[in-house]
């Protein structure tokens, strides 16, 4: 019996890279899968079925149930008809991937509001709007279902050229930690993921490009991560974050300093004099390879 036998999946993003080796991959532990894609290109434009069709095609090759959808994640009207899709076809749902993006990178002088805004509606409002009617059906109807965040390094740590993606990355990971305190109270689990893979939205960054991929980028390599979320293995975890990529799997979390605590009122030099105490220690800067 596979992993997630007898359960119903949505995976955002499905038709191509990290969210068709979900679909997959689900399909091949017993899951009945939703392919949701839009179909279009990677900044977004355009837009067909074709993509997540040929996905559903290959998961039915293999004798499983699929369905694919090409409703747009970043409307209200696009999430309740993803839900739609599941419940037509499957009657529930049990996992929700929230793996939908686009690209639009540039130098923050250079960012337009309308790649701007672009970027964070299909991210951060396209998680809203997917997660917000299959959290109210799986709360309304006790099912104990696991949601997925993507969230990513950029939002996380930083990265050069991508403002607009790291503040909706950023804001993903705040929307998992609210919804994984408020979900305890009906045992939906919700998890944050931070993938490094070499797919159509990685392929020609800053040293990728005209370079084979490794092995262990590849999105089979990455979506065995996202099935220990989304299944019994990971047992009552919810709130965390893992980082999955060709150097292994890791958990990352916000930490902090044992900070300086004054017990009366305190100056700004006060803090810039007790600086080893707010700070952590400085990394040594490193020489690049």
């Amino acid at each position: 019996m596979g992993l997630l036998e007898g359960k119903v999946a949505i995976v955002t993003g499905g038709g191509n890279g990290l969210g068709e080796a979900y679909c997959k991959l689900f399909a091949k532990e017993g899951a009945s899968v939703v392919v949701n894609d839009l179909g279009g290109a990677r900044d977004g434009t355009g837009g067909s079925l074709s993509a997540a069709q040929t996905v559903v095609e290959a998961i039915k090759a293999d004798g499983v149930k699929a369905v694919a959808n090409g409703d747009d994640v970043s409307t209200v009207q696009g999430g309740q008809n993803i839900l739609k899709a599941a419940l037509d076809n499957f009657g529930r749902v049990d996992v929700l991937v929230n793996n939908a993006g686009i690209l639009r990178d540039k130098t923050f002088a250079n960012t337009s509001e309308a790649d701007w805004d672009a970027v964070v509606k299909v991210h951060l409002k396209g998680a809203y709007c997917v997660t917000l009617p299959v959290w109210t059906w799986m709360k309304d109807n006790g099912a104990k279902g696991v949601i997925v965040m993507t969230s990513s390094t950029s939002g996380l740590y930083g990265n050069f050229g991508q403002s607009n993606y790291g503040a909706a990355k950023a804001g993903l990971y705040g929307f998992m930690r609210v919804l994984s305190i408020e979900g305890r109270k009906y045992g939906i689990r919700v998890w944050g993921l931070a993938p490094g893979a070499f797919t159509r939205m990685t392929s020609d960054l800053p040293g990728r490009k005209d370079r084979e991929p490794d092995p262990m980028s590849l999105p089979e390599r990455i979506a065995p991560g996202v099935l220990y979320m989304v299944s019994d293995l990971s047992g009552d975890q919810t709130g965390k974050v893992l980082g999955v990529s060709s150097r292994g799997v890791r958990e990352m979390k916000m930490m902090q300093t044992g900070g300086f605590n004054p017990t009366a009122p305190w100056t700004a030099q006060d803090v810039a004099d007790h600086a080893a105490q707010v700070f952590f220690p400085e990394e040594p800067a490193r020489v690049p390879a």
